[in-house]
């Protein structure tokens, strides 16, 4: 495939096909770093995504990566059950997530990077790297990384070449976990020097750090930027925000955002008996970030920003 595609987890689509988006969130997540906030019951995800696509919702980034519980055959169900285009990552977290003895942390770059391509290329394994079971044949389309707050180990350092790697090799996305909206700068140095456009990287959870200058600062380097705390009130109200994205679009780099919910613990979910839940994204929050920026520059966050960013060409 030669022309731009959205890679989907029931296959490849034009990118105006991937329709308003969740930039950010999970479905099904286990990790050492959230006891008791693992969750992987095939059917709350599927009532869970019906639910958001009835406020609106079109397709979810779900950005689980290698070693944390991605479900591939599962994200492949709710894709079928729901019409909702998700599109699944391949790519590891900060080393917060991998406890000592992890393979992750043992890997040479050339190993990571190794896994990533085959997840971008061939298909996904359930999750782990020594698994005998097969390939599921759905494909990652987006690359993930992550960083510490206010650092990069040595161990995220290489993580990071590793997706480079894989970006090099497709033009696939690199979608950076930023621990409380730090080390932004640095992220860009470090893949710039691997050879990655800072077009083709995002920055994830800048809007935890809601520092408007910085933020322009970042967006004009190229990068697109992904806030995802709309509805976590233990962090900040919603109208700080939306204040951070007005101010964006003030400065005329609306087209350097993206809205998700990272819904990365059980609580978080209407079906587990939390929330705010899938729903929020397009059932609370944007029709008040609409009402603050208007509907054109809302829809293109949600739509016209995500088809642009996630849509890669094979080689």
């Amino acid at each position: 495939m030669s022309e731009s595609t959205v890679v989907t987890v029931l296959g490849p689509i034009a990118p105006d096909q991937l329709g308003v988006t969740d930039a950010h969130d999970h479905l099904f997540l286990s990790t050492p770093a959230l006891p008791g906030q693992e969750f992987d019951d095939t059917d709350h995800a599927i009532e869970e995504v019906r639910a958001a696509k009835r406020s609106g919702l079109q397709a979810i980034v779900e950005v689980t990566p290698i070693g944390l519980g991605r479900r591939p055959a599962e994200m492949r169900a709710v894709a079928e059950a729901t019409g909702v285009n998700i599109v699944a990552a391949t790519g590891y977290h900060r080393d917060a997530h991998y406890p000592p003895g992890h393979w992750v942390r043992e890997a040479s770059v050339e190993l990571l990077a190794q896994r990533i391509l085959a997840d971008l290329t061939k298909g996904m394994h359930p999750d782990d790297w020594l698994s005998a079971e097969p390939l599921d044949p759905a494909r990652a389309g987006v690359i993930k990384a992550g960083t510490s707050y206010q650092h990069i180990s040595p161990l995220e350092e290489r993580r990071l070449v590793a997706a480079a790697m894989g970006h090099r090799e497709t033009g696939a996305p690199i979608l950076v976990h930023a621990e409380i909206g730090t080390c932004g700068h640095a992220i860009i140095d470090l893949l710039v020097r691997e050879g990655v456009r800072p077009g083709r990287v995002i920055l994830a959870h800048l809007d935890r750090n809601p520092d408007l200058e910085l933020h322009a600062e970042l967006a004009e380097r190229g990068v697109t930027l992904e806030y995802d705390t709309p509805g976590r009130i233990k962090y900040r109200p919603d109208s700080q925000l939306l204040d951070l994205i007005g101010g964006m679009v003030e400065a005329g780099l609306g087209d350097r955002l993206l809205l998700g919910l990272d819904l990365g613990q059980r609580d978080y979910f209407r079906t587990y008996g939390g929330g705010p839940g899938l729903i929020y994204m397009m059932g609370t929050f944007v029709p008040r970030l609409r009402k603050r920026i208007g509907s054109p520059a809302s829809e293109k966050i949600v739509t016209d920003n995500a088809a642009g960013v996630f849509a890669w060409s094979w080689k």
